[in-house]
């Protein structure tokens, strides 16, 4: 089934806001068997109602608009739909105690344009928001239209609005017997064609079977859509021709695969980074659990700090310099000794756009890892902005630390 999304608001078109509701919905919408099909990003105003006219006239199976829905004047997705039904804008008594009682509790005053969002046009069955004011509302669909979902624009909102309210509904209009199946594979270490030489040829020769690349930083997923049949089949071929570079599935990240390694073996990890300024510790510490694993995180950003908080010998970053093998090597031991931990990871390297030089140029890294079985450095290169650099180092330590778990 087929549904289109209308996002409204010209904070989307301005770049102040990023919109984060296709990506929700998406996800939501195909464990209900429905595909978004179209997806739009309107500003406020009279767009929404051309926007609703064509969407209407295409009659997919089910529309959804974000936004417009608020106290204020520029919130005008509400009179817009009542005035295209010819609708009534009828106050709902009980909608406007819900908005009276939640200002009471918090002790705020309300405006008479806050009582504007318990208007409902007549027709519309409005749908409770335990999380905001503003009500969604649900448009049921007739010859002139398809089922419409109005849902408030921040996500706080919307969100557990959808997966608490809205999904039960559709499950009960839209129920199909065998929905579709979607898993996707995350690989680390290879390009997309080189992916798509190992597998590519398998997976097309299998019958109904929806496949899909996409590239991000450092990583390449596989998506594979279709009858679960066909997707387990898909699956075989995948995790057979790719192997242990598969560090995660569907929503999953390295850190998640990382941390739950270490705790799986009951193992423990430190870091100390320079280059990457304690970003590898926060995608570490992100991870529900990681306090059963991370022992510890040392940013060591100047030298001075390196020598005071780590024990390595100023003498060996005199000869070497701070980015080097040495040093990186010397982080992670220090780490590890300090904070007692199994593993450590250290980062040290030249993120630009200045500091490089023709031995180190700019995007050099020296990653180290240090563990029972003693100490290794990986030296990579990694030209680019900043903050994409710091992700990078921090996917390339995280993965230096997942191989050295499985024993590849």
């Amino acid at each position: 089934m087929i549904a289109e999304v209308i996002n409204t608001g010209s904070e989307l078109l301005l770049g102040q806001v990023v919109n984060t509701h296709l990506a929700f919905l998406g996800g939501r919408l195909f464990g209900h068997g429905i595909r978004i099909e179209r997806q739009i990003s309107i500003p406020d105003g009279a767009a929404i109602r051309h926007a609703l006219e064509e969407s209407f006239a295409r009659r997919p199976d089910v529309i959804f608009v974000t936004g417009g829905l608020g106290p204020t004047t520029d919130d005008i997705t509400r009179d817009l739909l009542a005035e295209m039904l010819g609708a009534e804008l009828v106050q709902d008594d009980g909608i406007l105690q819900m908005i009276t009682e939640r200002f009471e509790r918090r002790g705020f005053s309300m405006t008479p344009r806050i009582a504007l969002q318990a208007l409902v046009p007549t027709g519309v069955h409005p749908i409770l928001n335990h999380w905001g004011t503003a009500p969604g509302l649900h448009l049921p669909a007739s010859d002139a239209h398809p089922h419409t979902f109005f849902l408030p624009g921040p996500p706080r909102e919307l969100r557990p609005m959808f997966t608490e309210l809205i999904e039960p509904l559709l499950a009960t209009l839209f129920s199909q017997a065998s929905p579709p199946v979607c898993r996707i594979h995350r690989i680390v270490g290879m390009g997309e064609s080189m992916v798509e030489e190992k597998i590519g040829a398998q997976l097309m020769a299998l019958p109904g079977l929806e496949l899909g690349y996409c590239a991000r930083s450092g990583d390449v997923d596989v998506r594979v859509v279709g009858p679960a049949a066909v997707v387990e089949a898909a699956n075989r071929i995948i995790e057979a021709g790719i192997g242990n570079r598969i560090y995660a599935h569907d929503e999953g990240s390295m850190e998640g695969a990382v941390v739950d390694l270490l705790r799986t073996r009951k193992l423990s990890l430190a870091t100390a980074e320079s280059c990457t300024g304690g970003f590898l510790a926060h995608r570490i510490t992100n991870v529900p659990g990681a306090s059963e694993i991370f022992g510890a995180g040392y940013v060591t950003y100047a030298n001075e700090i390196k020598s005071a908080t780590l024990g390595i010998d100023p003498a060996l970053i005199a000869a070497h310099g701070a980015v080097s093998e040495p040093v990186a090597a010397a982080m992670a031991a220090g780490a590890r000794r300090i904070s007692g931990s199994d593993f450590a990871l250290s980062t040290t390297g030249i993120a630009g756009p200045g500091g490089g030089s023709e031995e180190k140029p700019v995007g050099t890294v020296f990653i180290g890892l240090a563990g029972p079985d003693g100490v290794q450095v990986s030296r990579q290169f990694y030209p680019t902005d900043r903050e994409t650099f710091k992700f990078l180092v921090s996917q390339t330590a995280l993965n230096l630390l997942r191989e050295s778990l499985l024993g590849a």
